[in-house]
């Protein structure tokens, strides 16, 4: 698989947001993969969508049969968002930073579930509104992002400099050998971002994509929606410029997950994309790169209604159903092993002819009693 990395992108600069062609996967290499499932030793079809998970692993990797994904990583990307100062969250901004120190300690959900899948954990403070360790800190854009129901999220500089970012931390992670990448997220408030961009780009009504996000009572809800509204008839006039939207309704958070999503896609490295934060950001990195998509593939279904606005705009159908809404890469990292589990059947199973087991097809050149007796050319008893 090549992955070599484009000249490099200055942060700030215009090509921040220009894309290169996105090279799709292997189509020879998923055409083996299915020609392997037909030899393997099971029912044609019996393994179901684990048969094509591994047909687009084999593509991704551009091999088959595909290897087991040896250094799988998420990135939690974090920042907050002026909009949680108006009541759409159930917890304060602080739990931003707070939790940022969590998962430096390895006390997140996604730690304990990096820790039997084998992935490693990166945390990168994009836009958190406070001090955090400088291991962290080393692409942050700003502190917090704009309140998007009355401002823009960010100037056009900083939207430019969060995709340079997530295109930058994509290379690092791609150039250190991962060969699977996760993108989570954690910020109070980000979900009202992340239905501003599903629901401006699938044209839906705020009250149809609006969910509870971190557990907001009725009064929460509303206020959420309220701001969803505002911020869409902000956003609308830009909603066909991507980098643009970005700017006026996203989050630098955001931005930076998009540049990243893109730019594994550059770099022809496939990616579990998590819950509603992660595939707003997505949406629009298929924008940023048209193609992208085929990189990547669905983690999960959280109860975000929006979520399943994006998941559709997407054409990515969930590996699994939860009912998580957790975010931080959660749902991605529950359904990597089902990916490992597909890489393995297609891999390490025998086919018919190595285990010497009857495919139930009738051989090619077998002449059964009933051809003999009818044959004119045939030896007499």
């Amino acid at each position: 698989m090549t992955t070599e990395s484009p000249s490099p992108v200055e942060p700030g600069s215009p090509t921040a947001a220009a894309f290169d062609a996105v090279t799709p996967p292997s189509a020879a290499a998923r055409a083996d993969a299915d020609a392997r499932q037909l030899q393997l030793t099971k029912p044609t079809g019996s393994l179901g969508r684990l048969e094509s998970l591994a047909g687009w692993v084999a593509a991704c990797q551009d091999q088959c049969p595909p290897h087991l994904f040896e250094r799988p990583r998420v990135v939690v990307f974090a920042g907050d968002h002026g909009v949680a100062r108006h009541g759409v969250s159930a917890y304060p901004a602080e739990v931003t930073a707070q939790m940022v120190s969590n998962f430096q300690a390895g006390g997140a959900a996604v730690n304990a579930l990096a820790a039997i899948t084998g992935a490693g954990v990166r945390v990168v403070d994009i836009a958190v509104d406070s001090y955090t360790d400088p291991t962290v800190a080393t692409h942050k854009v700003r502190r917090s992002s704009g309140s998007i129901d009355r401002e823009d999220a960010l100037t056009e500089d900083e939207t430019l400099r969060a995709i340079a970012a997530g295109r930058a931390i994509a290379d690092e992670e791609v150039d250190s050998g991962a060969d699977l990448l996760i993108a989570g997220e954690m910020g109070i408030g980000n979900t009202t971002p992340a239905t501003v961009l599903i629901a401006a780009l699938t044209d839906t009504e705020p009250v149809v994509a609006v969910g509870r996000g971190t557990g907001i009572d009725d009064a929460g809800w509303a206020r959420k929606t309220a701001a969803v509204r505002d911020a869409m008839r902000r956003a609308r006039p830009v909603v066909k410029d991507p980098a643009a939207l970005l700017r006026v309704a996203s989050g630098a958070d955001l931005a930076a997950m998009a540049g990243f999503l893109a730019q594994a896609a550059l770099r022809r490295t496939p990616v579990i994309l998590d819950g509603v934060v992660v595939t707003a950001a997505a949406m629009v990195a298929e924008e940023l790169a048209p193609g992208a998509r085929d990189w990547w593939v669905a983690g999960h279904r959280s109860t975000e209604p929006a979520h399943t606005l994006a998941l559709t705009h997407l054409r990515l159908e969930p590996l699994v159903e939860l009912d998580m809404r957790l975010g931080e890469g959660s749902g991605a990292l529950v359904a990597l092993p089902l990916l490992q589990s597909a890489i393995a059947t297609l891999t390490n199973m025998a086919t018919f002819a190595d285990a010497g087991v009857s495919s139930g097809e009738p051989e090619p050149d077998a002449a059964g009693p009933e051809d003999e007796a009818t044959d004119p050319d045939a030896a007499p008893h």
